[in-house]
């Protein structure tokens, strides 16, 4: 049997303990923004309700951005884990066509349910962390490979994933656009470039 040796760069493994308490600060932080919003929560109410110091915060997060950003991955985690193995039409088992409206709509319902929170955890500039987005890039271009569509399919899906983007639903909310005509014209992006 071969002996795994750990890579150079990688980090070492979480200790058990470690896990429990990133665990217990993370559903502290997660029921906080829950239930008083993201602008509202400070280091010291993550600390105060997970019964830890806020030295352990700030040693773990580093940051309240960083906190909010390992928050958010928890709410990404699950979308993603919904994508790769959730009931259709997100998940598999649905065509491709219906399971790429279905990935859209989600993904503008989830950067709308999360958009205070992507903004803390990433800066006023909204974006998703790299992971995430390579994520959703790599399955739109899957989808869209399925779909028979041409040309060059990280740019396509890129292009297909920015309407989508909460600094972008947020500046077309100012405008009056609901989200359903938001979703309506995404639905008609896809038609066009999938051609169907």
């Amino acid at each position: 049997m071969p002996i795994s040796l750990p890579m150079a760069d990688a980090p070492p493994p979480e200790r058990a303990d470690a896990a429990r308490n990133r665990e217990t600060i993370l559903a502290a932080a997660s029921r906080l923004v829950d239930e008083l919003g993201v602008e509202r929560v400070s280091m010291d109410a993550v600390a105060r309700e997970a019964g830890v110091g806020k030295g352990t915060l700030f040693r773990r997060f580093h940051s309240r951005e960083g906190l909010m950003a390992a928050v958010l991955d928890r709410s990404e985690s699950a979308w993603q884990a919904s994508v790769l193995s959730g009931p259709p039409p997100l998940g598999p088992g649905a065509p491709p066509y219906e399971r790429l409206l279905a990935m859209g709509h989600s993904r503008l319902r989830l950067n709308v349910t999360h958009g205070a929170l992507i903004k803390a955890a990433t800066g006023s500039h909204g974006a998703r962390s790299r992971a995430a987005a390579s994520f959703a890039i790599m399955h739109l271009r899957h989808l869209l490979s399925e779909l028979h569509v041409e040309g060059d399919l990280p740019l396509l899906a890129v292009a297909l994933l920015a309407p989508l983007d909460i600094v972008v639903v947020e500046q077309q909310q100012a405008d009056d656009v609901t989200l359903d005509r938001i979703e309506a014209a995404w639905d008609d992006l896809v038609r066009r470039v999938v051609g169907h």
